[in-house]
């Protein structure tokens, strides 16, 4: 079992404290959150997350974490290939910008308007393609995203949450093992096992053709695909954003949603340094 996640929700909260709370003995939970403790009811996993008032995206971490069915290494697949149906959507969005995403946060399809609104992410070879690796390693999205820490902070988080689910995922430690070797942002950030799930929000950008614009963002899972998300961009009705957006649209030529699509499996850019980042839930 892996331990818990790192730090404490309520500021100045003792070990003895939530176990008390969690009703559990104090050598009982320190052994919890140190991953030693096997086979954890689902009661006691509820009490901790409750003391340590764990949001829901926290609290599927830690079940996640502490669970016996965690995926191993034998079931992730090697390559991830997005449903015809789902490239077809992403075709038939045509006026704001709309991406899929999968494992690792790999970019498996963007729309024309997606192309256009990152278009240094489109330029990068297709099994290359991946969000984390985009936000901290192009000069690009450090321009595009106004409050860039907090979204690469977010890349983080979403890959952390996805590491509880995904232990022994060998390119997860590939791409970890990138990212940290690349930045120190990334390496200071991934150790304070903070998690993140998309949902809706906004997000202020500068684009080098259009100059300022807000998008709203709303992320879905595919039924039938759950390490796969749909983002859609949309901007408010009538706004400056609006009209930014319609002249980004004229700025590229529309192609099939499927030329984009990875063909490839993800290859790291850097040598893999498989133990120092392997047991990535620590």
């Amino acid at each position: 079992m892996a331990a818990l996640p790192g730090g404490r929700r309520v500021s100045g909260l003792r070990r003895e404290e939530v176990a008390q709370l969690a009703g559990v003995s104090v050598d009982y939970y320190i052994r919890l959150e140190r991953g030693r403790n096997a086979n954890v009811s689902a009661a006691v996993l509820t009490a901790v997350a409750r003391a340590l008032q764990l949001d829901e995206t926290e609290r599927r971490h830690l079940f996640a974490l502490a669970g016996p069915t965690r995926q191993r290494a034998g079931g992730q697949p090697d390559q991830q290939t997005p449903r015809p149906g789902l490239l077809r959507v992403l075709d038939s969005i045509t006026d704001i910008p709309a991406l899929l995403l999968g494992h690792r946060l790999d970019v498996l399809a963007l729309n024309h308007l997606a192309r256009a609104l990152y278009p240094e992410l489109a330029a990068m070879p297709a099994g290359e393609r991946n969000m984390a690796r985009y936000a901290f390693l192009t000069d690009a999205a450090r321009s595009l995203y106004v409050d860039w820490p907090d979204t690469a902070r977010e890349s983080v988080g979403m890959l952390r949450l996805y590491a509880s689910h995904h232990p022994d995922d060998p390119r997860l430690a590939e791409l970890v093992d990138e990212l940290s070797s690349a930045d120190p942002d990334f390496r200071r950030w991934w150790v304070n096992h903070e998690v993140y799930l998309p949902q809706h929000g906004t997000k202020p950008y500068h684009h080098p053709l259009v100059g300022p614009l807000t998008l709203a963002f709303e992320a879905f899972t595919p039924m039938g695909d759950p390490d796969q998300t749909l983002g859609l961009y949309t901007v408010e009705p009538g706004s400056k954003s609006e009209d930014a957006l319609r002249l980004l649209a004229g700025r590229v030529e529309p192609q099939p949603t499927n030329s984009n699509r990875s063909t490839k499996p993800y290859q790291a850019a850097s040598p893999i340094m498989a133990e120092g980042v392997r047991q990535t839930h620590r």
